[in-house]
Order: structure tokens, then sequence, then C-alpha cells
């Protein structure tokens, strides 16, 4: 029997400092996860500046399936971050069965993010699901999982105003830096990193009435992403100075260790106008690109991910409660599909038993040359008595009782369905 299992550690339970060497790992974990034991089908890891989650497919029995799938997880991630289960406990949830789904769809329609309603997590969610294709780690459940939830986000976003009313990390940090920022269009910012929030930083910086915009990146792709946006680039050698004159410096860099300190800006004083501006260092990254000790560095002002977590606006109840209950009610489709299909191969197969014992009557009938009259009538009565079979399969599958059907099956008629069989598409499943 198929169980899904989900180890989540997010700004809800855990700290900002172990999110951050969750995110800080050296070797892969959903590949670890699933080569843990036979009873482990999948594993796909979901990991933002926010949250890190491990959802693993368990051929196995609820109660055991538990203990399998937290050890294979805990073990995962140990062996990538060094992180120990002890230095783990009490700063994650365990979530399993039909409430997993509803999870997700919630995260993926970013009902669960810092900022409620927030545009990133959708794509993060379906890259976790390619990465985990191309490490071979899915399987026929979570990628039914991944797909339903990517569905679930776009329902979320077309019929609820939860996309509107919800900002971006890179918008809150900006809204944040408005009164720090007397006029946007004279302000000198630097841009380190050239990923998905760097583009999205451009586009709401341009928004504000910002043009004179410079990016660096530590990885050499800043000329290409320049002459993309049309903006200023510098390399490695000219980049301390262009940090210590920036009056805005917004880092958003996957690198490991810290881009930004204060030696860099200590070098040289910031540059006095008849009003001397405040530096202020937005860090978007994490781990963290710059080190907190540039907070230390006369007239500059740091405001990471944790301190805008603390900003983040009250939620919009009303498109809140509608994305909740589209994300419910999705999440229940899809466990009632999922039941169906639990029993769908017991259906099928006492289906096809009978038809087998209609079609040698029905032959034995041919054979006295009856008139279809008889042939007409059987094939009648055997659709009336399967009718409350099929209707029960179904009923017993979605209260969690399927084994129950499985066994009256085996015992009344002597048919016996492997639990494992591959299963049949939703269409089929519902008879």
């Amino acid at each position: 029997m198929t169980v899904l299992l989900c180890v989540s550690a997010s700004h809800k339970t855990a700290s900002f400092d172990l999110l951050e060497r969750l995110s800080t790992r050296t070797g892969p974990i959903a590949p670890v996860i699933a080569a843990h034991d036979d009873c482990v089908q999948g594993a796909v890891v979901v990991s933002t500046c926010n949250r890190f989650e491990a959802y693993v497919d368990m051929d196995e029995p609820v109660t055991a399936a538990r203990a399998v799938g937290v050890e294979a997880a805990l073990l995962a991630i140990q062996s990538a971050t060094g992180l120990t289960a002890a230095e783990l406990d009490g700063s994650y949830d365990v979530i399993a069965g039909p409430a997993v789904a509803a999870h997700l769809f919630a995260v993926a329609a970013g009902l669960e993010s810092v900022i409620v309603g927030e545009g990133e997590i959708a794509g993060q969610v379906r890259r976790s699901l390619e990465e985990a294709r191309e490490a071979g780690t899915t399987s026929a459940e979570l990628e039914r999982l991944f797909q339903r939830a990517s569905e679930a986000q776009r329902d979320v976003k077309n019929t609820t105003a939860l996309g509107r009313a919800g900002r971006s990390l890179v918008r809150l940090g900006l809204d944040l830096a408005a009164a720090r920022v007397p006029d946007w269009r004279l302000a000198r910012v630097l841009l380190v990193g050239t990923g998905s929030y760097a583009a999205a930083t451009i586009a709401a910086l341009r928004e504000r009435g910002a043009t004179d915009i410079t990016v660096h990146s530590p990885s050499g792709r800043g000329e290409r992403f320049a002459r993309k946006h049309g903006i200023d680039w510098v390399d490695a050698g000219a980049y301390p100075a262009a940090a210590r004159h920036a009056q805005l410096i917004i880092t958003c860099t996957s690198t490991d260790g810290p881009v930004l300190d204060a030696a860099i800006l200590r070098a040289s004083p910031l540059p006095v106008p008849p009003v001397a501006p405040r530096r202020l260092v937005i860090d978007l990254g994490l781990p963290r690109n710059v080190d907190p000790d540039v907070a230390g560095v006369p007239g500059t002002e740091l405001l990471d991910l944790e301190t805008i977590r603390l900003h983040a606006p009250l939620e919009e109840l009303q498109a809140t409660d509608a994305a909740r209950a589209l994300v419910q009610d999705a999440a229940h489709r899809f466990t009632v599909a999922g039941s169906r299909r639990a029993v769908a191969p017991a259906v099928v197969a006492l289906r096809a038993h009978v038809f087998e014992v209609l079609e040698d009557e029905i032959a034995r009938v041919r054979a006295r040359d009856d008139d279809g009259r008889t042939e007409q009538a059987l094939r009648h009565l055997v659709g009336r008595l399967l009718h409350t079979p099929t209707t029960r399969a179904h009923e017993l599958a979605e209260q969690g009782r399927a084994d129950a059907y499985l066994d009256a099956v085996e015992a009344v008629f002597g048919i016996r369905v492997d639990a494992a069989a591959p299963a049949v598409d939703d269409a089929e499943a519902a008879g």
C-alpha cells in the first residue's frame, strides 16, 4: 500500500540559522532517501530560503512507513549537511497520509510562505520535481502529487485575489527600503546575483524609478545578464569599489559563503553629498550572502530575510480563505482518486472474472438457438449485480478500508489481487 510522507522544516518550525544550514548542503538528499530501504518508492526534496521538505513515497503499512520514512530523511540530511537527528529534533513536522497533499498544495499556492501568496514558490516546487526526475528518484504517486499541486496552484492564482494580495520577498524588501531611499531615480544600486530573484529585483526597482543599477555575478555571468537587462556590470576586480560606492546593495546569489563583509565596505568611506544617505544592504540570500558584521560599518544598515519576515504584512483574509478552500477541495479530490486507484485492480479483476463466467454462459445459451433475449437478460443481470460491489469498493477505499475489499474479493470469489499491482488511470478506477 502506498503511503505518502513529508518531513518538513520551515520558518514556522525552525530557526533561520538551521534553515540556512539545511540549504547549504554538499551532497544529494533525494537519492540517499530513495536508496535507504526497499519500501521507499521515491523521494522529492523541496528546498527554498524558508523551508526544507522531503516528500517520500512508501510501500509499507502506515505504522512502519512513518518510522522508516523519517529515518531515511534524517540520515540523508545528516549525510548531506552534517546536521544530526538530535540537532534537528523539535525543528520539523512529520506529515503522513492524505494530509501530505493538502500541505504540498498549500505550499505550492504560497499559503505557507513568509509572505502569503508570494509567487516564487510555485516555480521552486516544479523545479523540485524536475530535479527528482533527473536524479531518477520520483515515483508514479509523487509525480501525481506534484502535478496536482501545480494544477491547484494555478487554480488559486486564476480564481482568487491571493496572488495580487501577496507580495514577493523582493518587493517587500524594497517596500521596507523605501523609507531609506529619498529618491529612487538618484539611488546608486548594486545587485549581486543573476538568478530569478535578481530578475525580479530589477523589475521591481524600475517600477520605483531606479535607473542606476549595476550587477555583479560571483559565478561570472554578470556581463551576459547585464546585456539582457540593459544595465551595467562589474567583474570581481571592480566589485569592491562598486560596493563601497553604492547606496543600496541587494544580494541574491546562491554562493556558499558571504559575498559582502565589513572589510570591503570599510576600505573606503561612503561619498558624502550635502545630505549624506545611509547605505542599505538587503540580503535575500540563503545561505546568507552578507556577513552580519556589515551592520557595524558606520552609515550602513542591514536588512536580511529574517528581518523581512518580521515585517510581513497581515494576510488578506478573504483571499486567503478562498485559496485555502480551493486547496482543500483539490487535496480531497487527489485523495479520493488515489483511494479509488488502490481498489481499481480488484474491481477490474472481479469484473473480468464475472464477465468470463457470463461469456461462458452466453455461449452455452447460443448453442441452444436462443433468440437473443436470454443473452440480453443475462448481460443486464450481471450489470445490476456488479453495480453494488463496484460502489462499495469506492466507498471502502475512501474510508481507508481498501484492504477489507481486497480480502472480501479473495474470500468470496477466490480472486487474489496484489496490493502493489500497477494502478489503472483515474477513469478506469471510477468503474
